[in-house]
């Protein structure tokens, strides 16, 4: 934890812009418009996307026509593609449409088009973040303590469906004088992410938050800043679907730090 408060604050006011011009980027969550399952569309079309999409052995089959205005790699698609997941930055993913990025997903073996669209309603209307200013006092030391191995729990997403949620280990620390414990996941870069929820929830903030404390130390410390509690992405459109906080995730105390809901437009 830093020494110097007033570089904390300008620190964490940079992050904060930072995050909501990421946000209201053009392919940011704003404009994520649909998560389009293929299970729910049989025949192949989906309503108001271009194309024919189809899951086909591991992988979805695009077939599309002139009229369809679909590029793939930068080229126009004119018959058939087999494609993969997109784990590339949103701006990045192989499919477009008129400006429109349509982003192949896979979860628990179930496939889905997402379409991100920059001229989004959402996107147009967007007024900020409302966040809490820094307070040092949202900055606790936590010790990190792994599972022997990764337990997946069903959790209710956003979506109203129930899905696996990897969980590593444990985050204790100490607030407002009490011992509290999230379980966490473990990223590929060794930061570790939570869901969680607290007393604030569902009246002065967001139903729940994400929280991103980074790679613990060899001896299990870490630092846990609430001042960077993040909004999840179903905050900005109901396309997403996030995780809601596994059992035992929702604080009995209050932490009205970091980010809480958007402004008002």
């Amino acid at each position: 934890m830093s020494t110097d408060p007033q570089q904390d604050w300008q620190d964490w006011q940079h992050w904060h812009e930072q995050r909501e011009a990421a946000v209201a980027s053009s392919y940011g969550p704003l404009s994520l418009t649909g998560t389009h399952w293929l299970s729910d569309h049989p025949e192949g079309r989906i309503p108001d996307v271009p194309g024919e999409w189809r899951a086909d052995d591991g992988e979805v089959v695009l077939t599309a026509g002139a009229e369809d205005a679909i590029t793939v790699d930068g080229k126009p698609l004119i018959g058939t593609v087999r494609l993969t997941a997109d784990h590339a930055p949103i701006h990045e993913s192989r499919v477009e449409s008129a400006g429109r990025r349509l982003v192949v997903l896979r979860r628990e073996g179930l496939w889905a088009v997402r379409d991100f669209d920059p001229d989004s309603a959402a996107r147009r209307s967007f007024a900020g973040i409302e966040a809490t200013p820094y307070d040092e006092r949202w900055v606790v030391p936590g010790v990190f303590r792994p599972y022997e191995e990764t337990r997946s729990v069903r959790v209710e997403n956003a979506d109203g469906r129930e899905r696996g949620l990897g969980l590593a280990g444990e985050l204790s620390f100490e607030l407002h004088g009490g011992e509290h414990t999230l379980q966490v996941a473990v990223e590929e870069d060794g930061s570790l992410w939570a869901v969680f929820a607290d007393a604030t929830s569902g009246r002065d903030s967001y139903r729940f938050r994400f929280l991103r404390p980074p790679a613990p130390a060899a001896d299990g410390s870490v630092t846990v800043d609430f001042n960077r509690a993040l909004l999840p992405p179903c905050a900005f459109a109901d396309h997403f679907i996030c995780p809601f906080p596994p059992p035992g995730n929702t604080l009995d105390t209050a932490v009205p730090a970091g980010e809480r809901r958007l402004s008002p437009s």
